[in-house]
C-alpha cells in the first residue's frame, strides 16, 4: 500500500466532511430539553458533540457510498454507530473501569457531572443507537432495519464490545498470549469497526461477496487500528492524545506492544493494513478513501 501527501489530504478532507455532517445529525438527535430530564440531555450532548475523529461514522458513510445509499440513511446509521462508541468511552472512563479524568482534552463526563449521571448518559446513548436504527427514516424496509439492529446488538454486547471489556478488566496482571490479546481486541474494538464497515452494505442490500469483502477489510484494519493504539499509549504524547498515556503498562495489561515490542508491533500493523487494502479489490477506485483509511490508522498521532 502506498501513501502520498495527496492521498492523506484526500482522506483528511473526507474524514472532516463526514465528521461535520455527523455532528449536525447528532445535534438534531440530541436536542436540548427542559424539565427534570435536562441534566441527562446535557450530559449526552457533552459526551457526543464537539470531539472525536468520527472514524466509525466515516467507515459507515464510505461503505454506504459504495452501494449508492441515500445520504440521510447513511448518516443516521453512522450516528447510531457513533452513539455506541461514545457510550463505551463514557463508561470506560469511569473509576470502576479505566479511571480516566480526561477525554479529548476535556474533563470526562463523570468529572464534568458525576458518576451516576455518566452511567445514565452512557446507557441513554446506547439505547438511542437502536432507536435511530429502528426508525423508518433509516430505511423503508423493516428487514433491513432489523438486520442493522441485530448486528449492532451483537457488536456492542457480550459477544462484542462488552465481552472484550470484561476480558480487558480481568486480564490486568495476567499473561495473555498473542491469541488472547487478539481475541480481546477483536471484541472490544474490532466488533464495532466491523459493524461500521458492514452497515453501508446492509443499507444498500449488497451481495454476500461484497459484504464478506468489507468484513475481511474491517477485521484486518481493526487489528491494525488497535496495534497503533497500543503504540500510541506506549510512546504517544498525552497533550496530543487528549488523555493520559502509559496507563496500560502501569496497570500491567497485556498489549500488542508488550507481547511483540515496538518494532515488531509496527511491522505487524503495517502488514495488517496492507492485507486490509487487498480485500477492497472488488470495489476498484470507489473504495480509495477506505484504502487511505487503512494507512491512516497506522500513522495517526491521536
Amino acid at each position: 500500500m502506498t501513501s502520498s501527501p495527496a492521498n492523506a489530504a484526500q482522506f483528511e478532507a473526507g474524514l472532516a466532511t463526514v465528521a461535520a455532517k455527523v455532528e449536525e445529525m447528532l445535534d438534531r438527535l440530541l436536542p436540548r430539553v427542559e424539565g427534570p430530564e435536562a441534566r441527562i440531555a446535557e450530559a449526552m450532548r457533552y459526551a457526543a458533540l464537539g470531539g472525536g475523529k468520527r472514524f466509525r461514522p466515516f467507515l459507515v458513510a464510505q461503505s454506504a457510498a459504495l452501494f449508492g445509499v441515500a445520504s440521510e440513511a447513511a448518516l443516521r446509521a453512522a450516528a447510531a454507530a457513533e452513539c455506541v462508541h461514545i457510550y463505551s468511552l463514557v463508561h470506560d472512563d469511569l473509576p470502576c473501569m479505566d479511571d480516566d479524568d480526561l477525554r479529548h482534552g476535556l474533563p470526562a463526563v463523570h468529572r464534568q457531572f458525576d458518576e451516576a449521571t455518566a452511567v445514565l448518559a452512557g446507557d441513554a446513548l446506547l439505547t438511542l443507537a437502536f432507536e435511530i436504527l429502528a426508525d423508518p427514516e433509516t430505511h423503508e424496509r423493516a428487514r433491513v432495519r432489523i438486520e442493522l439492529v441485530r448486528r449492532l446488538a451483537i457488536a456492542s454486547g457480550a459477544h462484542g464490545m462488552v465481552g472484550g471489556q470484561i476480558i480487558d478488566l480481568t486480564s490486568e496482571g495476567r499473561e495473555l498470549d498473542m491469541g488472547g490479546i487478539t481475541r480481546l481486541q477483536q471484541l472490544k474494538t474490532g466488533a464495532l469497526i466491523s459493524f461500521s464497515c458492514e452497515a453501508g452494505a446492509i443499507l444498500g442490500r449488497a451481495s454476500p461477496d461484497a459484504l464478506h469483502a468489507l468484513h475481511a477489510y474491517a477485521h484486518d484494519m481493526g487489528l491494525a487500528y488497535q496495534i497503533a493504539d497500543d503504540i500510541l499509549d506506549a510512546e504517544g504524547d498525552a497533550a496530543a492524545m487528549g488523555k493520559a498515556t502509559g496507563k496500560d503498562a502501569a496497570a500491567g495489561k497485556a498489549t500488542f506492544v508488550s507481547i511483540l515490542g515496538l518494532d515488531r508491533a509496527r511491522a505487524q500493523a503495517g502488514m495488517l493494513a496492507e492485507q486490509a487494502v487487498q480485500h477492497l479489490d472488488l470495489f476498484d477506485e470507489r473504495a480509495d478513501l477506505l484504502r487511505h483509511a487503512a494507512h491512516f490508522v497506522i500513522t495517526r498521532r491521536n
